[in-house]
C-alpha cells in the first residue's frame, strides 16, 4: 500500500541536560583525608537532523511529534566524568528546509545525503568539585548542576529534489508519461485532479544518462492564488533545473492550444519569477489520437505563438519519448 505524501509538518526537538557534577574526597588506606576528586557531568545528547535519499515524505516524522535526546550521567568519584548522554538522529528527506514554528525563520537547507546539523545541542555537564580546587580552596565542597537542554519546535517543509519537472492542465498526461519511463506507478484517470500529491520517478536513458523527473498535479488558472489545488505543490518546482511542459491537444483548436499554453506559463511566472529563465521543453501529448494531416496545424499554431520548438508524444505508443528525454538531457547539461 503506497503511503500517503506529506510535505510539510511540525515537530518538537528536545536534546538532553548535562550530568551533574560530582562532589567527592579520596578516601585511600594512607589519605584518610584526601582532596577532591569529584569528577564533571556528562554532555547532555544532541538532536540531530540527517537528510536521507530514501525518503520521499515527512509521513513518518509527522506520526512522533517529540523527538527527545538522553541526559548526561553525573560525575563520580576518582575524578570520572559521567557518560555523554546518546545523541537522536531524526532522519529527514533531502530538500527539506527547516525553520522555527513560530518566526518561519529558516534555520538550515538540508540538501545532501547525509548532510548533518545539530538542530538542538545537548547541556553542558557540571563542574565537579575536582574543578574548584586551588592553592588557597584546597577542598571545595561546591559542584555544578548539568545545563538544561534545548527544547525547540520546528517546522519541515520538504520541496523535492528533482532534474525535471512536469508541468501541464490536469489530463494533459503527465502521470502516463512518468510510468512509461520510470518504475513510478502513478494514479492514472480521466478525470481532473487524478494526481492528487507529487510522483518522482528515474528514466534511464542509458548507462551514464538518468533524469529525476517529478510529476506536480494539474495546474490551472489561478493556481497562484490557491484556485484549485493551489500553491499546495508550486514549491516542488522551484529546485528543478528544467521544465517540461505538456500540453493535450485531443479536441483542442488551435487557439485554445495556444491560451492552454499561457495559462501555465502565468501561473508558474506569477509564483515565482525565475521558473520562467529555467530551460523549458515544449510537448504535445497524446499524438495517437491526433490525425497526421492535424498535426502540422496545431504545432504550426503553437510555434508561431510562442516562438518554441514543440515535441509530439504517445505515452501509449512510445511516439516521441526517446526525443522528448534527449531534449531533456541537452536541457540540463547544455
Amino acid at each position: 500500500m503506497a503511503h500517503p505524501f506529506i510535505d510539510e509538518t511540525v515537530i518538537r526537538v528536545r536534546s538532553g541536560a548535562g550530568g551533574n557534577g560530582c562532589v567527592s574526597f579520596r578516601r585511600e588506606k594512607y589519605e584518610p583525608r584526601g582532596g577532591p576528586d569529584g569528577g564533571n557531568g556528562g554532555r547532555g545528547g544532541h538532536v540531530v537532523l540527517r537528510g536521507d535519499e530514501n525518503i520521499s515524505t515527512l509521513l513518518e516524522l509527522g506520526r512522533n511529534h517529540l523527538y527527545s535526546a538522553v541526559r548526561g550521567v553525573a560525575g563520580m568519584g576518582k575524578n570520572r566524568t559521567g557518560a555523554t548522554g546518546d545523541d537522536v538522529v531524526v532522519r529527514v528527506p533531502t530538500g527539506t528546509l527547516v525553520r522555527h514554528a513560530e518566526t518561519a525563520e529558516l534555520i538550515i537547507d538540508i540538501q545532501e545525503h547525509q548532510q548533518e546539523y545539530v538542530i538542538a545541542k545537548g547541556g553542558r555537564g557540571g563542574r565537579g568539585n575536582k574543578s574548584f580546587a586551588t592553592a588557597t580552596h584546597q577542598a571545595p565542597r561546591e559542584s555544578e548542576e548539568g545545563e538544561p537542554g534545548v527544547e525547540l519546535e520546528i517546522a519541515l517543509e520538504l520541496k523535492l529534489m528533482a532534474d525535471v519537472g512536469l508541468l501541464g492542465l490536469p489530463n494533459a498526461g503527465k502521470s502516463t508519461f512518468l510510468s512509461r519511463v520510470s518504475e513510478a506507478r502513478p494514479r492514472i484517470a480521466s478525470y481532473p485532479f487524478t494526481t492528487l500529491r507529487p510522483q518522482l520517478g528515474i528514466a534511464e536513458l542509458d548507462v551514464d544518462r538518468r533524469i529525476v523527473i517529478a510529476d506536480i498535479p494539474g495546474l490551472i488558472e489561478g493556481a497562484h492564488r490557491g484556485v484549485g489545488l493551489g500553491i499546495e505543490f508550486l514549491r516542488h518546482l522551484e529546485r528543478t533545473r528544467a521544465l517540461v511542459h505538456l500540453i493535450d491537444p485531443f479536441e483542442r483548436t488551435p487557439e485554445q492550444l495556444v491560451e492552454d499554453h499561457r495559462v501555465i506559463r502565468s501561473e508558474i511566472g506569477s509564483y515565482i519569477i525565475d521558473l520562467n529563465d529555467r530551460p523549458i521543453v515544449t510537448v504535445l501529448s497524446k499524438a495517437d489520437l491526433i490525425p497526421k494531416e492535424e498535426r502540422s496545424t496545431l504545432s504550426s499554431a503553437l510555434r508561431s505563438a510562442t516562438g518554441l520548438e514543440v515535441i509530439w508524444i504517445s505515452a501509449a505508443t512510445g511516439e516521441g519519448i526517446s526525443a522528448l528525454l534527449d531534449a531533456s538531457w541537452h536541457a540540463l547539461h547544455g
